[in-house]
């Protein structure tokens, strides 16, 4: 079938410059509003957009305790041996949640994606004797805020609040945990593989396969042959 070319029919604003009248010039959304959008959907509170609504006030006293940052791939952000100092947000990338033996063997225990909330869960993780370390797996964009005072913060907003967010984050945290322990007990490796890319396939296209490997328990020649394995049955 033959076309004609019509400027008067083509969708506008497509054929329209760049400061043309016609098109509506939208402001961008300031950073912050990311921030109180991603606290609002960890807290399970809805923005009706009254400044002095108590549950506005709660997010906003909470907002003014983050700064944006950002850092590139293998960026330590929590190490072992140290108090664990700060909570998380993040806006974009992803960070892994680990343990490292002397030997220098890892154990990856999670990883945390765009609007996860990251903090130290344990309490040993908030001494000396902690043994979990952040680190960033892509370039990250996170909101970070001291943990003290974020705890601090929830606590004078009301008596049983802190215990009932920890609660529902440590719930989520060791029922995923003990769930990846049972499969490996009790699943053969090609099993948890298909599993994988069922549950978590943002991760499998960005993660690197080592830390996956060790993510799904299996050493890196092992999720390799896994791996091919799978794209060859594929149709």
């Amino acid at each position: 079938m033959n076309s004609i070319f019509r400027p008067d029919v083509s969708s506008a604003p497509c054929m329209l410059g760049e400061n043309n009248p016609d098109i509506i010039q939208q402001d961008a959304a300031p950073e912050s509003a990311a921030l109180l959008n991603g606290l609002s959907r960890v807290f399970g509170i809805r923005l009706a957009g009254h400044e002095n609504d108590p549950d506005a006030r709660f997010l906003a006293d909470l907002a003014r305790l983050f700064h944006l940052c950002r850092v590139d791939p293998e960026t330590a952000l929590e190490k072992h041996d140290t108090p664990w100092a700060n909570v998380y947000l993040v806006q974009y990338g992803i960070l892994r949640l680990f343990r490292e033996a002397p030997s220098g063997k890892v154990s990856v225990h999670h990883f945390f994606s765009e609007g996860d909330m990251v903090w130290p869960v344990f309490g040993r993780s908030r001494t000396v004797r902690n043994t979990l370390c952040l680190t960033s797996v892509t370039p990250v964009t996170a909101w970070v805020a001291d943990f003290a005072a974020f705890r601090s913060a929830i606590q004078s907003h009301g008596e049983g609040l802190w215990p009932r967010f920890a609660l529902a984050l440590t719930e989520e945290i060791a029922e995923l945990t003990s769930m990846r322990e049972f499969r490996k007990h009790t699943m053969p490796a090609r099993e948890r593989y298909k599993l994988l890319l069922e549950e978590y396939p943002e991760l499998v296209k960005r993660v690197p396969d080592n830390q996956l490997a060790s993510w799904l328990g299996v050493v890196p020649a092992t999720f390799s042959r896994l791996k091919t394995a799978t794209a060859k049955s594929r149709p």
